[in-house]
């Protein structure tokens, strides 16, 4: 029976899923912003929409930076729909996003600024993103790992768009994410496995079993205020072990909050 009802659900909320992909796809079609204000309100629209159709719940501790850089954890695709759900803003992404099928039309319309690691100019291309985004006044966010895990480490930060980020003189905010299933959804499903998307795992069969999940619920929480590098940007290697002590620290603190539930 359990079997059953995970089936059923992941069939309606996939129908959902494709209705809001029409709906805002076709809005952004239509209206194509031309300002990174504009882009990134629809993006906050859209995904605030998909987080309630996806039947995610959200727990909000402090709050998303004004301005600067985000940097955080990555375990999902889910993240960016969750962090772009809370505020409107930018995401940084490896460059292969934008060959995907619709997906990167969509977020390249919304002004993602893709990285492609070891090319040429690319470090160039996100300082000056990032300090459009500023001046926009629009936060930068993005996942300094690189790549997605199962959430039982976090993987050494690379310091490439840290670096980028800090020469425009922004303030860079640390953030957690974790991800939990409140409700019990059968002996063969897992946190690591069917909420995490990571390794070799196909994405779609992935996203189709992600939602016949029950009570999925993620929880954001969010440094006080900006990370205070020892030193500048010559030193990003340096920048980069502090950047994810931040994040880690934040990371203890919601395990214990985990555990005392």
């Amino acid at each position: 029976m359990g079997l059953d009802w995970r089936l059923g659900r992941s069939v309606v909320r996939s129908i959902k899923l494709t209705g809001y992909f029409v709906r805002f796809g076709g809005e952004l079609l239509i209206t194509r912003p031309q300002t990174r204000q504009a882009r990134a309100a629809w993006l906050h629209r859209f995904c605030s929409t998909a987080l309630r159709g996806l039947g995610l719940e959200l727990t909000l501790e402090g709050r998303f930076p004004a301005r600067g850089a985000l940097i955080a954890n990555h375990l999902s695709y889910i993240d960016i729909v969750v962090f772009a759900a809370l505020s409107p803003c930018v995401f940084c992404s490896k460059a292969e996003i934008e060959q995907w099928p619709v997906i990167g039309w969509m977020t390249t319309m919304a002004g993602t600024v893709y990285v492609d690691r070891g090319r040429g100019g690319s470090a160039l291309k996100a300082k000056s993103s990032i300090q459009a985004a500023a001046d926009a006044g629009l936060p930068v966010v993005f996942f300094p790992e690189g790549t997605t895990t199962n959430g039982r480490e976090l993987l050494p930060f690379h310091s490439g768009l840290l670096a980028q980020a800090m020469a425009v003189d922004e303030p860079v905010t640390a953030a957690y994410l974790r991800y939990s299933l409140d409700e019990e959804n059968g002996p063969d499903v897992s946190v690591e496995d069917d909420v995490c998307y990571w390794g070799d795992t196909p994405m779609w069969p992935h996203v189709f079993r992600f939602l016949g999940l029950k009570g999925a619920h993620a929880t954001v929480r969010f440094a006080d205020g900006p990370i205070k590098f020892s030193s500048d940007v010559l030193h990003r290697k340096v920048a980069a072990v502090e950047a994810r002590d931040a994040v880690l620290a934040l990371s203890e603190g919601l395990r214990e909050l985990a555990e005392a539930r």
